[in-house]
């Protein structure tokens, strides 16, 4: 038995099933992308022309895509500035809950399992000009209706807002689970020597939990690259694609317009710049953080 499981034949045939589909799931869509991208094809002819850079050099002096980049860049900040400390700061009262917390978990849970489309449109009701509530609330403290969702000044803030309210709960809980892991030692023997609840939740908590932090803030940007259905239930990119992203850019050209080079394009440039954002933030924060020792 020993023997058998030191051969080099044995770990391969082991392995074998998670490569094959490792290959087939990421390995060949990524090269067949990048193939496309150097093509100009609608998706349906026999053969695609190959183009060379072209698609790139189109690309990267198309305004559309810089605004639709500099709003996955809004995505981005607005979850690493805003939503993380909101999330840490609901896991850090949660915690201290000391009844009913298993319902509070479930209520803030609870919109990450609900369908985007069902968020869109709830939310969209809530955005309604006339009849929202937002503006039901706006108008008792006497101010005019906002077109939230068709002007350009509110459109993008108003689906960051939403996006939030989606996801906020799904990381509540991871690093809620974070805090409840550590020894209750720790925060009892800081309590007995006079520290308060706030300078035992920024010094004993906050450092204990920094790599749960990481991994959500590594999620956040991951997350806020590929955002597309939210924008498409809620603006469809508008007005005047003020609130277009790369994906929903990606999509339009690839299946609406039928410029499937073009559109291969973009995804790869999505997942260039998704590839290079996490390794820079690996690089320059999350590896500080990643040894915690109780």
């Amino acid at each position: 038995m020993n023997t058998s499981l030191r051969s080099p034949l044995i770990y391969t045939l082991f392995v074998m099933p998670a490569l094959i589909l490792f290959v087939m799931f990421f390995l060949y869509p990524i090269g067949s992308s990048l193939y496309y991208s150097l093509t100009s094809w609608n998706g349906v002819s026999a053969e695609p022309r190959f183009v060379g850079l072209s698609n790139y050099v189109k690309a990267l002096t198309d305004e559309r895509f810089w605004i639709s980049t500099r709003n996955n860049g809004f995505f981005i900040g607005f979850s690493v500035l805003i939503q993380v400390p909101i999330i840490v700061l609901f896991s850090l009262l949660i915690a201290n809950v000391k009844r009913l917390k298993g319902l509070y978990k479930t209520a803030v849970f609870l919109p990450s399992i609900m369908s985007t489309a069902v968020i869109g449109i709830l939310w969209g009701f809530i955005y309604e000009p006339n009849i929202g509530l937002l503006n039901k609330m706006l108008h008792v403290l006497g101010i005019d209706p906002i077109y939230w969702l068709s002007d350009n000044r509110f459109a993008m803030l108003s689906i960051l807002v939403t996006n939030a309210w989606q996801w906020t709960g799904f990381y509540i809980v991871m690093v809620l689970a974070a805090i409840l892991a550590i020894p209750r030692d720790l925060d009892e023997a800081a309590a007995i020597d006079g520290a308060t609840a706030v300078q035992r939740a920024m010094r004993i908590t906050l450092p204990l939990i920094r790599p749960i932090i990481s991994v959500v803030i590594m999620l956040s940007i991951a997350g806020a690259m590929k955002a597309a259905d939210i924008v498409i239930v809620m603006t469809k990119g508008g007005p005047a694609g003020s609130t277009e992203v790369l994906a929903t850019y990606m999509i339009k050209y690839a299946i609406t317009n039928f410029k499937y080079g073009y559109g291969n394009t973009i995804a790869v440039l999505i997942f260039a710049l998704t590839l290079v954002l996490t390794v820079v933030y690996q690089l320059l924060v999350a590896r500080r953080g990643e040894k915690v020792e109780y």
